[in-house]
């Protein structure tokens, strides 16, 4: 078996397109905690089971494997998945001995916690005591008066929270509304409008003409006078600018309660909300108070390092961490914390602590509340620091709905209910199966992910070796490895460490005393390989960092077996590192296969022109390759492109121009390393390699010529076995030598 024999990219690409629907419902394992991109376990799953598998790879896809005694390696394993260390993961679960590197101790931290053995009654029985204490300390905080049955034990889902500026001229607090839309009536029967006026909520079916309050009987608008980060003051009429780097953190104010009712659901439609009342306001004031009492012994006092992402926290006047928290969120996290520290089984107090980081992402006044959907939409929903306007705190608890679900998001049941699908999963994976419209779930008896299963006692045991370490150091002997499944970090990529830290600064807190990975005060690295103005790394210190582990990698191969990895980027100079390194290590590309990899529907991506696919590099030693892969002509590439294109659209993608443009790349790379390798000098600096490379791809045929041929490509079709669509045939003769 071989990967560029077995691997079927119609019946993997129509997995991996529903998989990032909703990722949780495929690979409940991705809930352990928040990382970023978006890459299907269902792609990694295929890539090694075309490998080593014994059967074709629908076949094994859906069976018990158990691929013993062959060793996987992952380079990056928090490079660019969602569910960080995924080849491992997926190697894992198969059987296979896996060892893993990153830099970023948080990316350690997290696959450590997927893929270590957990007591699940142990930690059941743990969460459930911490709620209970949390519940019966400040469950009071989280309570308010319900308007239709006058219950004063309404649950609080969110409290929302406007930004106040102080004018400069006449001294007048006022507030930053950026609108006053709070509801849309999407998910709620009417809009609701919150009046300019006196902060009253009003029911409004047409919000073009609103009509007056129904407290106050001022005229309703939905415009604000915030914007462009200006706003005047509704007093003296003098124009502010926001924000104030030098005023210190925002301060905000308290406008508006989403509850859930119990008693009212069965009968009320859409949802619940009110003004605060005094009530409510006075809850804030005493969790204020308690904080004051009981002090901030776990709260971290770390300062905000300046960063690309980071700087946006800094003209807003952020400067430590702990002040993009409310008080009452400072208390509840603080008992959290004090609750974790108690409990003695280092692996529970672990997941523990792992929930607690993943709790902060909805735990804070950056969060914002999406007026079409009406829940929270936490720190990182976008790629960065985005600070709104209004901001959203939710019940730090959560609300339990009985059966193991919760109302709303980003609680402390909500997290724990998460995680215990996350490790169950472990325990019993699964595949599903889609046939005639019809989704079955397959459980896949004989597979599991761990050190060892997650049981009591359990004598089933696996080889997992994880090290916090830049991959370019590693001294593995030479023929260990039977392969090496990697996503590798892109250029100019999420800067994975300026994000994390905002949660690292909490873990190193709790776990950090006596762990040697966390002895530094943040995760960044000058070694990590992504672009980054402020630290000055560019595309030579990204082509240097990957060229360095790839060698590493390759001299550790077994003869013939892959070094395997996913990429896509819009510009296809941030290709050139990636040919660099496969030809420094000495390696050929013996295919690019492209998969689904990104959700389209994806804020990151949706109307940005940007592909949802990207390349698998597969690069060997030796090998063999078809001859009819080899092109020259924008016709031959054309027709290269065209039949993954028809692969695509068999598995249901409507291929985009982003997505021709991106498979277009990864065989002008592809052709880059098989023309280059014979000549290449690994010796020369990282600029003059990238000149190399940048001269040879100009010599062929440029992207816009081949996709100009692309329409005029007269494709021939054959029938797959396993596909009764007509597909493309790749005229395969014969095969080259490498």
């Amino acid at each position: 078996m071989s990967i560029e024999k077995g691997f079927d990219v119609p019946f993997i690409a129509s997995l991996s397109l529903r998989e990032k629907q909703i990722q949780q419902n495929y690979r409940p394992i991705i809930a352990v905690h928040k990382w970023f991109a978006r890459r299907p376990g269902t792609l990694f799953r295929g890539l090694i089971l075309s490998e080593y598998g014994q059967k074709t790879l629908q076949e094994a896809f859906y069976a018990s494997n158990n691929l013993k005694g062959i060793t996987v390696a992952d380079p990056f394993m928090g490079g660019g998945t969602p569910l960080i260390g995924t080849p491992l993961i997926e190697a894992n679960r198969v059987g296979c001995d896996v060892i893993g590197y990153d830099i970023n101790p948080m990316a350690w931290w997290i696959v450590n916690r997927e893929i270590e053995h957990l007591d699940l009654d142990a930690y059941r029985d743990a969460a459930s005591n911490l709620v209970a204490a949390l519940e019966e300390r400040i469950g009071h905080l989280y309570r308010t008066r319900c308007l239709k049955c006058g219950s004063p034990q309404a649950h609080v889902k969110y409290f929302l929270w406007v930004k106040e500026q102080k004018c400069r001229h006449c001294g007048r607090e006022f507030d930053l509304f950026p609108g006053l839309l709070l509801a849309e009536d999407r998910r709620h029967p009417v809009n609701i409008l919150v009046c300019a006026n006196c902060g009253a909520l009003n029911e409004v079916v047409d919000r073009r003409h609103p009509g007056s309050c129904s407290s106050c009987g001022n005229s309703l608008r939905l415009e604000s006078a915030a914007k462009r980060n200006k706003c005047a003051c509704p007093g003296c009429g003098a124009i502010n600018s926001y924000p104030d780097p030098s005023a210190g953190p925002p301060r905000h104010r308290m406008f508006a309660i989403e509850y859930h009712c119990r008693s009212c659901k069965p009968s009320h439609q859409g949802r619940f909300f009110k003004k605060p009342d005094e009530k409510d306001l006075a809850g804030y004031a005493e969790a204020s108070s308690l904080l004051k009492e009981v002090g901030t012994r776990h709260i971290p006092d770390d300062k905000i390092l300046p960063g690309d992402e980071t700087g946006r926290l800094f003209r807003w006047g952020y400067r430590r961490y702990q002040e993009m928290f409310n008080e009452r969120q400072l208390f509840g996290l603080e008992l959290s914390c004090r609750a974790i520290m108690k409990e003695k089984d280092k692996r529970v107090r672990d997941a523990l602590i792992t929930n607690l980081s993943d709790l902060l992402r909805y735990q804070n006044m950056l969060c914002r509340y999406d007026t079409m959907a009406l829940k929270s939409l936490d720190i990182f929903s976008v790629h960065g620091f985005p600070v709104g306007l209004v901001q959203c705190e939710s019940n730090l608890l959560g609300i339990a709905n009985g059966g193991g679900t919760s109302v709303g998001s980003g609680g402390w049941n909500n997290i724990v209910e998460k995680y215990l699908k996350a490790k169950t999963y472990c325990e019993h994976p699964f595949e599903t199966r889609h046939e005639g419209g019809r989704k079955t779930v397959v459980p896949i008896k004989g597979e599991w992910i761990g050190d060892q299963r997650n049981g009591k006692s359990s004598a089933d045991r696996r080889q997992v070796r994880l090290h916090c370490q830049s991959a370019t150091a590693v001294d593995l002997p030479r023929g260990s490895l039977d392969g090496v499944f990697t996503d590798p970090p892109y250029f100019g990529n999420v800067q994975y460490a300026e994000l994390m830290d905002f949660c690292y600064v909490w873990i190193r807190n709790l776990a950090g005393k006596d762990n040697p990975t966390f002895t530094l005060p943040t995760t960044r690295n000058a070694d990590e390989l992504t672009g980054n103005i402020t630290m000055e790394r560019g595309l030579g210190h990204f082509t240097e960092g990957l060229s360095a582990v790839y060698r590493k990698m390759a001299h550790a191969l077994k003869p013939g077996r892959p070094l395997a990895f996913t990429y896509h980027h819009n510009s296809l100079e941030a290709y050139f590192p990636v040919a660099v390194a496969i030809l420094d290590a000495g390696l050929a590309c013996s295919a690019s296969l492209p998969c689904p990899a990104e959700m389209g529907a994806s804020i990151h991506i949706s109307g940005t022109g940007s592909s949802i696919v990207d390349t698998v590099f597969v690069c060997r030693q030796t090998g063999t390759v078809p001859r009819s892969t080899i092109a020259e002509t924008a016709e031959q590439f054309a027709n290269l492109v065209s039949i993954d294109l028809d692969k695509l659209r068999m598995a249901g993608l409507k291929p985009t121009r982003g997505d021709l443009r991106c498979v277009t790349y990864g065989h002008i790379v592809r052709m880059a390393v098989w023309n280059l390798r014979e000549k290449w000098d690994a010796r020369l600096s990282a600029q003059q390699k990238l000149a190399a490379v940048g001269r040879h791809v100009s010599s062929l045929p440029p992207p816009d010529e081949i996709e100009a041929a692309i329409s005029g490509t007269e494709i021939p079709t054959r029938r797959f076995a396993v596909h009764e669509e007509a597909v493309p045939y790749d005229g395969r003769i014969e095969d080259v030598v490498f």
